[in-house]
């Protein structure tokens, strides 16, 4: 008994080692070639093939059709009559400037990650770990879930439909019927397929993009300037237009759908980051174009919040009009339905298939080429809820996990650029195959040309090897010619080089934004460039400077949410003019400044693709301070609400997600197979000892000693009368200082 207390006491158990194994859990990032593999292939990570059948104009329509229904038909006519009146054009504007910081770090990360089934959980599982990215993930199902259940019961359709119970505007009936039905019919065609859920969603965005043309057509036949008068554009002030660009940004939210589609576009590497920069483009124009229309036919006070685009025409006893309009408002508010609820199963799938979530839900139905159960699971979980929850209570959960999301993909951007990693193809099979062939040629044509990094700092030339920066090769793979890449790439371990062509590639891998400077600025850009201590082009990213970069966004992300608190909740404070609350401020403005300089003067990976995002890491961290401020912008109850989601979320992940995830099972044979390889090798080792006479015997050469016994086993040693070595018999008696005190393994 006392000896099994002894192993309970606390102070025995090693919690080093413990925590060390805790933290590696949770801490492990998957890697990228795994999901190469998959993609290239045209198989997931459990062996099931999606269908690639979705081309960059269907992933416009999806990014579009996510979006600009709620935002045209609602948000635009909310924001002018009670925020910013005309001035909603540019807290349009603003809040789009707010949504492409993100979307270019989306865009990107569609190119750098083959695999994007799984949007920003994918994004953040290969960057930053299976923890952080499981409740990403966990938080994308809770948004996408509210989503879908809160179209079904939107306004829109409470006000001009009704529910079944014959309620109409103003009213509120629970169990609401209709939204059951509604969310019902939009799973079911989800569920039969990508195609169909395609087809079916550029329909409405055809049917969308007639009204809208409409509406721009008739409605110059009823403007009046004088809505736009001197102190009418902006009745409630710059404070009113930044209100609503808060508002307006919601608008933008879904986007991310596109990233959601990565094995079932046709060719990903080009097609997202095309789809996600074009819908959002797209949603600006539609968004700015109907509040210019609205504002001018409207005066901003007698706008109708609920219906804003039919009353426009209602108000001036054009009703056919209005009811072209209301075809146009279900088409778009249908089509956002259907956007919330695509992604949905998506993700559920890529988590499943890890082994985060329960695997039976990563199915894909042969039949459809979809993740069937996902689907049925997802959307019958949202039909529940739209049948049982108010509008008014999913609305206020609405965004908290989109902007979660956002915040961790830039975040994920800074370090993903800053990291070492190994070979990722990003080419074609085509282009790799080319570019294979011509390296030893670049090599042979630029080998002793002058280098251009003392041309950079403005030091003297020097003619040395131009190649040097290329991978060491053998001399045999010189002769050769083609050396094989996965044979190169493991016996050459490469730190930030993440491709053969690298030192070739290293004058082109300057990026536009940096050609553009160099010419703006002319000779002084390199100055600029030592003075503010940035790497050079031939620099490449350590486990040191990765590591440092990892801290910088850690702590910058702390910074930029206590900035945001203390601008929200401190704001009294600062208006006053108080003297800590402006030193406080002041202070954190500069800490985040220098975690910003920090982080631009690590280099960064070299490899260019297809698509960057341009201003790292200006853009990265601007977004994570607008999606920060518009999270702590969210009311208490949606924080308790989000807090219970995620304790959820505790509870599958350490009970089931964390011992079932493939990175664990994996870890587990590797671990079974290396201890099978060391009882093999202790058996090899003791059957082949070197002091076995039977199979090494005796020998009578001139280093052994005949009369101690083997040749392996020195004699006793004798006292010599000195030191050195005596010849005694045709052997050697070998004095302390000698090769006595050697292993005799040695020889």
């Amino acid at each position: 008994m006392s000896g099994l207390v002894g192993k309970l006491d606390p102070r025995r158990i090693q919690w080093g080692s413990t925590w060390n194994t805790f933290a590696s859990r949770v801490l492990r990032t998957k890697p990228v070639e795994s999901m190469l593999d998959s993609a290239m292939s045209g198989t997931s990570s459990h062996g099931t093939r999606l269908a690639r059948v979705l081309s960059t104009v269907d992933l416009v329509s999806l990014g579009v059709g996510s979006c600009v229904g709620t935002g045209m038909y609602v948000v635009s006519g909310l924001v002018a009559k009670e925020m910013a009146g005309p001035g909603v054009i540019v807290s349009f504007i603003i809040a789009a400037v707010a949504s492409i910081l993100s979307g270019v770090c989306y865009a990107e990360f569609g190119v750098r990650v083959p695999k994007t089934t799984g949007s920003a959980y994918t994004y953040s599982y290969v960057t930053v770990g299976e923890c952080v990215a499981f409740f990403i993930g966990w938080n994308l199902i809770l948004e996408y879930l509210i989503g879908t259940a809160a179209g079904a019961i939107s306004n829109f359709m409470i006000t001009h439909i009704g529910t079944l119970n014959g309620l109409g505007k103003g009213e509120q009936s629970y169990p609401d019927l209709l939204a059951l039905l509604i969310a019902l019919l939009v799973t079911v065609i989800v569920a039969l397929g990508v195609k169909n859920s395609v087809g079916f969603n550029n329909v409405l965005n055809v049917i969308n993009l007639i009204v809208w043309v409409f509406m721009m057509i008739a409605g110059l036949f009823f403007v009046n300037g004088e809505n736009w008068d001197e102190g009418r554009f902006l009745p409630f002030g710059w404070s009113g237009v930044m209100q609503g660009a808060a508002t307006c940004f919601y608008a933008f939210i879904g986007f991310d759908i596109i990233a959601t589609t990565g094995e079932e576009a046709k060719s990903p590497n080009t097609s997202i980051p095309y789809a996600i920069t074009a819908s959002l483009i797209t949603c600006l124009t539609a968004y700015v174009s109907v509040s210019v229309i609205l504002t001018l036919m409207v005066p901003y006070n007698e706008i109708d919040a609920d219906a804003p685009l039919m009353e426009m025409f209602a108000m001036h006893g054009c009703m056919f009009a209005k009811y072209i309009v209301a075809v146009g408002s279900i088409a778009g508010l249908t089509v956002s339905l259907l956007g919330s609820l695509f992604p949905m199963p998506r993700v559920i799938y890529a988590m499943a298939g890890d082994g985060l979530l329960f695997k039976f839900l990563a199915h894909v139905s042969s039949y459809t080429e979809t993740p069937a159960v996902a689907c049925v699971v997802s959307g019958f979980l949202a039909a529940l809820l739209s049948l049982l929850v108010s509008l008014r209570d999913l609305i206020e959960m609405m965004s908290i996990g989109t902007l979660l999301a956002y915040t961790l993909v830039s975040a994920d951007q800074l370090i993903q650029r800053a990291t070492f990693h190994g070979f990722v193809n990003f080419l074609s099979e085509e282009q790799n195959n080319k570019r294979k062939e011509g390296v030893l040629a670049e090599c042979e044509k630029d080998a002793c040309s002058p280098t251009s990094e003392a041309d950079e700092y403005g030091g003297p030339p020097t003619n040395t090897c131009g190649a040097k920066n290329l991978p060491s090769l053998g001399d045999n793979e010189m002769l050769i010619g083609k050396p094989d890449k996965n044979a190169y790439t493991a016996s050459h371990p490469n730190y930030g080089t993440v491709d053969m062509t690298t030192g070739i590639e290293a004058e082109e891998s300057e990026g536009g934004m940096s050609r553009r400077l160099k010419k703006l600025i002319g000779p002084r850009y390199y100055t600029l460039r030592i003075r503010l201590g940035l790497p050079g082009k031939m620099d490449r990213p350590t486990p040191a400077t990765g590591k440092t970069v990892t801290v910088c966004v850690l702590l910058l992300f702390i910074f930029i949410f206590a900035f945001c608190s203390f601008i929200i909740f401190g704001a009294s404070s600062i208006g006053e003019g108080r003297w800590w609350a402006l030193l406080l401020l002041i202070f954190l403005i500069i800490v985040i400044a220098l975690l910003v300089v920090i982080i631009l003067q690590q280099p960064e990976n070299p490899k260019r693709l297809p698509y960057m995002a341009p201003c790292v890491p200006f853009v990265p961290a601007s977004a994570m301070l607008v999606n920060i401020y518009l999270m702590l912008k969210l009311s208490a109850i949606t924080w308790i609400r989000f807090s219970i989601w995620c304790l959820v979320g505790v509870l599958i992940y350490f009970g089931y997600g964390m011992w079932n995830s493939t990175l664990e099972i994996t870890a587990r044979e590797n671990e079974v197979h290396a201890s099978t390889y060391q009882r093999y090798d202790q058996g090899v080792d003791e059957g082949f000892c070197g002091f076995d006479d039977d199979f090494y015997p005796p020998t009578t050469d001139s280093w052994g000693a005949p009369e101690a016994g083997s040749g392996l086993t020195p004699p006793p040693q004798a006292k010599p009368e000195s030191e050195g070595i005596s010849s005694k018999g045709g052997g050697r008696t070998v004095a302390n200082h000698g090769l006595a005190e050697e292993d005799p393994m040695d020889f």
